[in-house]
């Protein structure tokens, strides 16, 4: 009988991984982390409007209509997986 489940990491999504290492973590690094995530979100809205695309960016996030859903899911995995490995660097 195997008292660990080997496959209990793998079942969970970046999504929970996140959620889970958050509640846990310092939370002065959990905060400035978040604030860097923000900080790109500005970043790449302001590059939108510069290049014209605000309305479509405001349309798609009206409609939440993803054009490649698979694509979409990749890049929100990466950045929780991205913001996870910042966390955890700094808390040990």
């Amino acid at each position: 009988m195997n008292i660990f489940d080997d496959d209990d990491f793998m079942s969970t999504t970046p999504k929970d991984n996140f959620m889970s290492i958050i509640k846990t973590a310092n939370q002065n690094i959990v905060a400035m982390e978040i604030e860097k995530v923000f900080a790109r979100l500005a970043l790449a809205e302001k590059l939108l409007e510069e290049n014209g695309l605000e309305e479509e960016y405001e349309k798609q996030l009206k409609t939440f209509e993803v054009v490649e859903p698979k694509e979409y899911e990749n890049r929100v995995n990466s950045l929780f997986i991205e913001t996870v490995g910042n966390i955890v660097t700094q808390c040990e």
